[in-house]
């Protein structure tokens, strides 16, 4: 499969002809190349502040005379804020800058005056069925055990993707934790990040993690929250609806890296909530749409695994399954609930799709991920 362009490219480059951009994603997610098909011949227009020789650059204000400016990595200077401000301000008018980071860039803004308004926010996600133009369940296959981020599925082999993904894990937290986050107790920040997988599709239980860790409430979820600024792992919480009795609380976490997740029915689980996530961020991001995903869960115990919502109204319930075209008695009750909100249970291996006399439609991943960015 050949990807020519990510799917962002051309909002970037509209967005640049009215604002400042910031892109932000996960690690290796695929901001640099995307930023240098931006600059195109203009090579001299990016600077990273992990590199040395760029970080001296920016620290002494001097930016190269072209077009556009390319900032990558740039949150890790403390006074990055302040930087972009001066920039915009003063040669906002003749140069287009983009800026690109690995964490989520809202929670790294130190010190100085606002930049709200002077930017335009986009989210960069792995790459999904869709964009890589998916048609087979063989090749979505492939994606389910490489995952998503273009270097280890690219290659083409699950050995190479298992050395890169422990490689992934042991930067983003030597590397990227460490510069942006005071925290000292890397042994067990590991230990988290290594036992988070194994937890994925059930409600997240802090209160487990802490007596695993033998450390404080307040610790582990500040450690939770740290690796959802830094994009390992993203979080949603159930929707609430009195009808309904939902519950209120607790949250799900799933992994923008779904390999690290070995059992194959919550690794499927984790890439349908990674390209339900992308849909909704980009048109979060690029129509300022007021959508979010979410679960369903009531305090009988039923469940439906995801919930996209508009304006508090639910559009789109989804149940994921392996195999089993039985529509899910959940996903039935919840369609009762609300008549008018798509139901569907997508399945992994589908030999027919259908829709059942209520309105829920079974059908293959394929079908159903293909229609979304």
């Amino acid at each position: 499969m050949e990807l020519k362009k990510r799917y962002l490219l051309d909002q970037v480059v509209a967005d640049l002809q009215q604002k400042m951009v910031f892109v932000t994603g996960p690690r290796q997610v695929g901001k640099t190349t995307l930023s240098k098909q931006i600059l195109g011949p203009h090579t001299a227009g990016y600077l990273n502040w992990d590199i040395s020789t760029h970080r001296e650059h920016i620290l002494k204000e001097e930016f190269p005379t072209t077009p556009i400016l390319v900032l990558d990595e740039i949150h890790k200077y403390r006074s990055w804020r302040n930087l972009l401000k001066g920039l915009v301000d003063h040669r906002g008018k003749t140069l287009q800058i983009l800026v690109t980071g690995s964490a989520k860039l809202d929670a790294y803004r130190r010190s100085g005056d606002s930049l709200q308004g002077r930017y335009f926010d986009l989210r960069l996600h792995p790459l999904s069925v869709a964009e890589l133009k998916i048609t087979t369940e063989k090749d979505l296959e492939t994606l389910l055990k490489l995952g998503g981020f273009p270097e280890p599925f690219f290659s083409g082999s699950e050995t190479y993707a298992k050395r890169w993904t422990r490689l992934y894990r042991q930067r983003l937290i030597e590397e990227d934790l460490v510069s942006l986050e005071s925290t000292k107790d890397l042994g067990n920040l590991e230990l988290l990040m290594i036992r988070l997988p194994a937890l994925v599709g059930a409600p997240l239980s802090l209160n487990s993690l802490r007596e695993d860790l033998q450390v404080a409430h307040k610790t582990v979820a500040n450690w939770v929250e740290i690796f959802t600024r830094l994009y390992a792992i993203f979080r949603i919480s159930p929707m609430g609806a009195p009808q309904i009795r939902a519950i209120k609380k607790e949250q799900k976490h799933f992994h923008f890296d779904w390999s690290l997740v070995q059992e194959e029915g919550a690794r499927f689980e984790n890439m349908i909530a990674a390209h339900a996530l992308k849909w909704v961020h980009f048109l979060q991001d690029t129509q300022a749409r007021d959508i979010e995903l979410r679960y369903f869960r009531d305090i009988e115990g039923r469940e439906v695994d995801f919930v996209i919502l508009e304006k508090n109204i639910p559009l789109l319930a989804i149940e994921c399954k392996l195999s089993d075209p039985t529509i899910s008695p959940h996903l039935t009750y919840f369609k009762k609930k609300f008549p008018n909100c798509h139901t569907i249970q997508v399945l992994k291996t589908c030999k027919k799709d259908y829709t059942d006399a209520l309105g829920t439609r079974v059908c293959s991943a394929v079908s159903l991920l293909s229609t979304w960015i």
